[in-house]
């Protein structure tokens, strides 16, 4: 059965880079969300395996959207990606239940393999 991935980014550009890595990969992208509001509602909608969550997003953030999911649902695994110079925001998402962050700009290899990583757990 394949792997579902909720992708939350405000950047259109960054969730379809995010989608290609992993469809690529042989995961499954479940659904897109431009802020932290939709990206609860998403995962709530479809219990996805795993979650791609920006950190600076309108209307909610990454790091509230992550207290939130880990309400919801304390198993949810959920991977931060954050733009260089965010090392306290990251921190504060580890602390709110995110498993690991990817830095951007990354490699390919960067979020094949902190997915795998983080699906090991």
């Amino acid at each position: 059965m394949a792997v579902k991935i909720l992708i939350a980014d405000d950047a259109a550009f960054m969730r379809m880079m995010i989608k290609n890595i992993v469809t690529k990969k042989g995961y499954e992208v479940v659904d897109e969300a431009e802020n932290g509001a939709v990206a609860v509602e998403k995962y709530k909608e479809h219990k996805p395996d795993l979650v791609t969550m920006d950190i600076t997003m309108p209307e909610m953030d990454g790091i509230t959207a992550v207290k939130k999911i880990i309400a919801e649902d304390p198993n949810a695994k959920i991977i931060m990606v954050t733009a260089m110079g965010q090392q306290a925001m990251v921190m504060e998402a580890i602390q709110a239940g995110a498993k690991d962050f990817i830095v951007k700009p990354f490699q390919q290899e960067r979020i094949v393999q902190a997915i795998e990583k983080v699906l090991s757990q």
